[in-house]
């Protein structure tokens, strides 16, 4: 679920030096941080120097023998410093924990490097002690309530607490009650088959939809030979097509029908709509809403940077009360609720949410699990807030209460998560072990202090009260500037593994590249932080 990064593939094996640490943190000044998209020619040339960085400075970034790098991510700012972002692998094996970021000068001068927990990532043998099938056997047995559950084990280095081993990674993927993508991603020690942790393969929103949520919309389509119409977006890519109540598990971006029209008018704008058209128009218009705001706020060229366009699905399962995205398809998939009171979940800051799960994917890919997890759900959440900001919409009015109109009166708010009765407010050590869905309060509690303050107010005709762990009193600097630090925060200096103590050093770093370590900004960041207990 990336933003003004471009992403690069491919395995580069380089040799290991040893060389003195490099410094903690890039010298981008605070008025030419801004990213954008670079040139195919500019971010090759990036890499090159990223990688020879890796040589030269291999104690810096624990690289070593039987290590090969994966080109991910790269942004530029637009003093020229660039940020290039790599996975790792060892033997050839996926190492989960040990990516980072090289951040240097344009000239090639090494100014810092921001990591995930692990940098040594050798294990001692690549030789499982427990078989693939053995492995298989025994995820199948722990996971409950997917049908036509498929095991898949692959052999990896787990380094994500900061200490390699060798694992295995099984994912068991199949259908939930409703139809819906449904699975868990098993992780077990190689060698003694015990289990080190279990998260959810998908990322998932609980929540409903309607159809029509923001009026009468112009949506871009295409003209085809025979003269009909079709939801393909030609600017953006988008393809939306019907999934005709089928199980997720036997949908691929080729799957279903796309939709077609003789007269280029679409659905009846009505809810609970037998105009199977309906909930596409929203599908389509808030896909394209959330393109924009990537590509207008922060010159983004997609989910991946790389101008192609997901595949959008609506109608996908029977009575399926949910949406979410899916890196294995690269498409957005929406439910037609539960049939009686929840339409289809298709409205404004759902898609914006589920649209950024891809760019969290293509750019820190925060894993979905512990605090980590808990942040990927706040990035989505941030962002599909913000694409209601975006829009603008008279209908949907933009607000801090997430989901509201696809949940009313809203699935999760920003002022004061704990309102729904699970979500945290602040955080504790107990934080980490909260469905990732909860744990994400605290970083939406972040985003509201910093963005609009503490206290009581009313915007937009809706009431906050928003309180502060210390009884601090917050003043905040506007969601755009909040959103923006998050942003480059996530694209530049979160890894895989940073939990809430790493977001905030990761955002107070943001904050001093775009506005000055001695700007109003970023002590709002900093009492933010703290006024949710991360200090």
């Amino acid at each position: 679920m990336a933003v003004a990064a471009v992403v690069a593939t491919g395995a580069l094996a380089l040799p290991a030096h040893s060389a003195p640490a490099g410094p903690d943190r890039p010298g981008s000044s605070a008025s030419s941080a801004k990213a954008g998209a670079p040139s195919a020619r500019i971010r090759d040339a990036a890499i090159s120097r990223a990688e020879a960085n890796v040589t030269r400075h291999a104690a810096t970034f624990g690289y070593g023998k039987d290590q090969a790098l994966v080109a991910k991510d790269v942004v530029v700012d637009r003093d020229g410093t660039e940020h290039v972002r790599f996975d790792r692998t060892y033997r050839q094996l996926p190492v989960v924990g040990g990516d980072f970021v090289v951040h240097q000068t344009r000239a090639g001068k090494l100014v810092a490097a921001s990591h995930a927990k692990a940098r040594k990532v050798a294990v001692d043998s690549v030789r499982p002690g427990v078989s693939a099938k053995s492995t298989e056997s025994q995820a199948l047995k722990g996971v409950t309530g997917v049908r036509g559950a498929e095991p898949d084990a692959e052999l990896i280095v787990w380094a994500a607490d900061g200490t390699p081993r060798l694992a295995w990674r099984t994912t068991v993927a199949g259908t939930g009650a409703h139809g819906e993508p449904a699975g868990k991603i098993v992780v077990t020690d190689a060698d003694s088959g015990q289990r080190i942790e279990t998260y959810d393969a998908e990322h998932q929103e609980a929540g409903t939809g309607h159809s029509e949520y923001t009026g009468d919309v112009t949506i871009d389509t295409t003209k085809q030979a025979d003269g009909t119409y079709a939801l393909i977006d030609p600017t953006r890519g988008t393809i939306t097509r019907d999934a005709h109540n089928v199980s997720s598990s036997g949908l691929n971006s080729g799957s279903g029908t796309l939709f077609t029209d003789a007269d280029n008018i679409w659905g009846d704008g009505q809810k609970f709509s037998t105009d199977r058209a309906t909930a596409a128009v929203d599908a389509h218009a808030n896909t394209a809403k959330t393109w924009d705001y990537y590509r207008d706020t922060f010159g983004r060229n997609g989910i991946r940077n790389d101008g192609k366009g997901a595949t959008v699905f609506v109608h996908v399962g029977t009575h399926w009360d949910n949406a979410q995205w899916s890196d294995n398809c690269f498409c957005m998939m929406t439910g037609d609720g539960d049939g009686t009171t929840d339409p289809e979940q298709v409205d404004l800051d759902t898609m914006g949410h589920e649209m950024t799960h891809g760019v969290t994917s293509a750019t820190a890919d925060l894993r979905y699990s512990g605090e980590s997890g808990g942040l990927n759900e706040a990035t989505s959440d941030i962002f599909g807030t913000m694409v209601e900001w975006y829009a603008d919409n008279a209908i949907d009015t933009p607000d801090y209460l997430f989901s509201d109109q696809s949940t009313p009166p809203w699935l999760r708010r920003m002022d004061k998560p704990s309102l729904d009765g699970r979500s945290a407010d602040y955080w504790s050590r107990k934080v980490g072990k909260l469905d990732v869905h909860l744990s994400s309060g605290v970083g939406n509690h972040w985003f509201y202090l910093a963005s609009e303050g503490s206290g009581a107010k009313t915007i937009n005709g809706v009431g906050y009260n928003s309180p502060t762990y210390d009884n601090s009193k917050v003043t905040g600097i506007g969601n755009q500037k909040a959103a923006a630090i998050w942003y480059r925060a996530l694209t530049v200096y979160m890894t895989s593994t940073t939990d809430y103590k790493g977001a905030r050093a990761a955002t107070l770093k943001a904050a001093a590249d775009l506005y000055g370590a001695t700007s109003g900004e970023y002590r709002t960041v900093g009492a933010a932080w703290t006024a949710v207990n991360v200090a």
